[in-house]
């Protein structure tokens, strides 16, 4: 049996990266990016992200991968607003793989797309990038006219000069702008001339996704292009003994078949011969390494870890002595599990090599992660790995590995097959969800005490799981003293006012594979603190709204989203009866990730035979400045449907190191006729714009918990919901 190591050393000291907004603008000169990207003719390319072609049409290039949450349409919004554009005539273009001058400012020198950063770190910069192309046409146009530039004003895609009556479409001082020096200062729009900041703008990717012109993976086909499928151990650890492919070599339409560092690869004409040749492949794994831990054993070693001090996450006044000294306790373990990302399109990618080079086309998530780890199986320098970014259809965090998993298989058959052709490897659903990566599965424990007076003085939170950055290249500095920053986030930041908290952690490890998920530790720890705090609230006989009223004083944007929430759905007035034999609760939670603020009321019908349908949620979302309104909604919908397939369906589950799982069938996804009316309101606010990709699914899996309890008295503190 497979023993829990606990990982408790010590880091060196690291600012949390996400935990201020620091934008650190690095503006390329027009030669500089156009020395990287290679000039087009006939364009303007003031900085990295502006193109404007004689024919009047504005490329912008977004450094971030569009995977349904709307970078494609809100980026270029950015650059739209101080450029003065008309809409129809911005284009969107995905960024090559080049930090230098496409990193993401909130990852530091690191080109990539994850934690809701996609806007905050993109915010003044492309305002930036289009108020400097604005400026240069202006000045384009001055010149020209030979008037004075105060005397020129834009809009729409147009250039005008009131007092003469002359006016020129961007195209036309494109030329003359790109022949003009890049200024180094530009102002910024107030928000009070924003056009289409905080407005409904159509998203620029809808059309292609529609009439079916979008290119993801799949759609590609290179001249000459072989499929690949891979033969992956039956368990984590296990490797390869010796294979025969006589009987796969003989399925019509197979190449090909030879041995890779992760299993078994089949080259094939097309996927269902490579698939046929797969599954006729005789394979022998060599186990005695092998992960056999069923998920029954594993709880069985994490609870044991439960009644064990950890690495200290948080340790503020004096939980301990306040427990002892409280007039009531209220304990309560939790339990969460493997989760798999589930995303609607499966891993994919096409590589093709050349004599000194590697290019892979791809919905491309990790571009410096990637880039490194390609060339390293290929012998290659990085920048000789060109990436090409297209849509994804989902990753929910799966394509942001830090091991570049499919991708370095992808580069190894490539070099295994000399590079005699382009590959397109593709991973089926069954293949991601038994030899994939994973949320990790969770236990956690808190304790709080209350005093006579029913305030709580005391909380002690434990949480015991893999951490998800331990052996990646984050772990310098997200791994401070033990402590995984993300298996404890919106715990370790708990808001409440108590005056003793105390956070540790267990990081045991396992031969699981384990990988952020949509909201990452948000997915587990609001949960537990927010059904808890309900907890709290009915032994101290309070209205939860109430309880959490008392103790967010000093958060006010906590504070406002619950506001919000409580009184559009109506908290105080009392629910409408179900039909007979029902019953019917509202639940209600607030979190704050990835520096954005959600709070949402649930409402639910438990019928009598134990099943429940959730019928209503209504979100409140803080998010700073709303660059598009619609977006938001959607991601709020979207987040809320994810996080409802988590919290009544998802779970990974091991017997004897084995995956149970495979597919939708016994992986279910909520059904559309299982989604909640859903009201999103937003908060009106002048802060820096925050992300919403992600911090809608904390939320709902504990405001439907409580909902349940309003309902039926009953507890739950494991996920997937169950009261039956």
């Amino acid at each position: 049996m497979n023993e829990l190591r606990i990982e408790n050393r010590s880091r060196r000291e690291f600012l949390i990266a996400g935990a201020g907004l620091t934008l650190a603008l690095c503006m390329p000169s027009a030669g500089a990016a156009a020395a990287g990207a290679g000039k087009l003719p006939g364009t303007f390319e003031p900085n990295a992200f502006v193109h404007i072609g004689t024919d009047n049409l504005v490329t912008v290039i977004v450094k971030h991968l569009e995977m349904g949450q709307g970078t494609y349409t809100g980026l270029p919004t950015l650059v739209a607003e101080e450029l003065d554009a008309a809409w129809a005539q911005i284009r969107v273009e995905g960024a090559p793989a080049d930090a230098r001058r496409y990193n993401n400012l909130l990852m530091g020198t690191m080109q990539g797309t994850g934690g809701s950063t996609a806007l905050a770190n993109s915010f003044e910069q492309l305002r930036r990038a289009g108020a400097t192309a604005r400026a240069m046409l202006v000045a384009a146009a001055a010149q020209r006219w030979s008037v004075a530039v105060d005397g020129i004003s834009v809009g729409q895609g147009v250039v005008r000069h009131a007092a003469s009556g002359r006016k020129a479409g961007f195209g036309d001082l494109a030329l003359a702008a790109a022949a003009l020096p890049v200024p180094e200062q530009v102002s910024l729009k107030s928000p009070k001339d924003f056009v289409y900041i905080g407005k409904r703008v159509p998203r620029k990717d809808s059309k292609a996704k529609i009439n079916g012109t979008a290119q993801f993976t799949q759609d590609v086909n290179l001249p000459g292009m072989l499929t690949a499928l891979v033969a992956h151990p039956p368990r984590f650890g296990a490797t390869l003994k010796s294979f025969d492919a006589a009987r796969c070599k003989s399925v019509k339409g197979v190449v090909d078949a030879f041995a890779i560092p992760s299993g078994v690869a089949v080259l094939a004409r097309d996927f269902w011969s490579a698939k046929k040749g797969r599954d006729a492949l005789v394979i022998e794994w060599d186990e005695s390494r092998a992960f056999r831990l069923g998920t029954r054993e594993i709880v069985r070693q994490y609870q044991a870890l439960l009644d064990q001090p950890g690495a200290v996450a948080r340790n503020d006044g004096d939980a301990q002595g306040g427990l002892r000294t409280a007039t009531k306790q209220v304990t309560a373990d939790f339990s969460f599990p493997y989760l798999a990302h589930a995303a609607m399109e499966p891993l994919n990618c096409v590589i093709r090599l050349g004599a000194d080079s590697c290019e892979i086309w791809n919905g491309e998530q990790f571009q410096t992660v990637d880039q490194g780890n390609i060339a390293a199986v290929l012998g290659l320098k990085p920048e000789q790995v060109k990436l090409n970014m297209l849509f994804a259809g989902g990753s929910f965090g799966r394509r942001a590995c830090t091991h570049s998993d499919y991708l370095v298989e992808a580069a190894h058959i490539a070099k295994a097959s000399a590079g005699r052709t382009p590959v397109k490897l593709v991973w089926t659903r069954e293949d991601d969800m038994r030899a994939g990566y994973y949320r990790p599965l969770y236990l956690h424990r808190l304790t709080a005490g209350l005093d006579a007076q029913d305030k709580v003085t005391a909380w002690t939170h434990r949480i015991v799981g893999q951490s998800i950055i331990a052996g990646s290249p984050f772990e310098a500095f997200m791994v401070k003293d033990g402590v995984d920053h993300s298996s404890v986030e919106g715990a370790a930041s708990l808001p409440y006012a108590i005056p003793g908290i105390s956070v540790d952690l267990h990081s045991p490890k396992l031969d699981v594979p384990v990988l952020w998920w949509r909201s990452v530790g948000s997915t587990h720890t609001a949960f537990a603190t927010e059904v808890f705090l309900d907890e709290l609230a009915h032994a101290a006989g309070k209205d939860p709204l109430q309880m959490r009223r008392g103790l967010l004083a000093g958060h006010p944007r906590h504070l406002g989203v619950l506001e919000l929430a409580a009184a559009k759905a109506g908290w105080d007035k009392p629910l409408a009866a179900g039909a007979a034999g029902e019953k019917r609760g509202r639940g209600i939670a607030v979190h704050e990730s990835f520096h954005s603020f959600v709070a949402q009321v649930a409402e639910v019908t438990v019928r009598a035979d134990g099943s429940f349908h959730v019928d209503r949620v209504v979100c409140a979302v803080d998010c700073g400045i709303a660059v598009n309104p619609d977006v938001i909604r959607a991601q709020m919908e979207g987040g809320i449907g994810f996080g409802l397939t988590a919290a009544l369906y998802g779970e990974i589950t091991f017997n004897e190191g084995r995956v149970e799982q495979s597919n939708y069938t016994d992986y279910p996804l909520l059904h559309i006729r299982e989604m909640p009316r859903i009201e999103v309101h937003i908060v009106d606010s002048q802060a820096q714009p925050t992300g919403v990709g992600e911090p809608g699914v904390p939320v709902i899996a504990p405001a439907v918990a409580n909902a349940l309890f309003a309902a039926t008295g009953r507890r739950l503190h494991k996920l997937p919901l169950r009261l039956t």
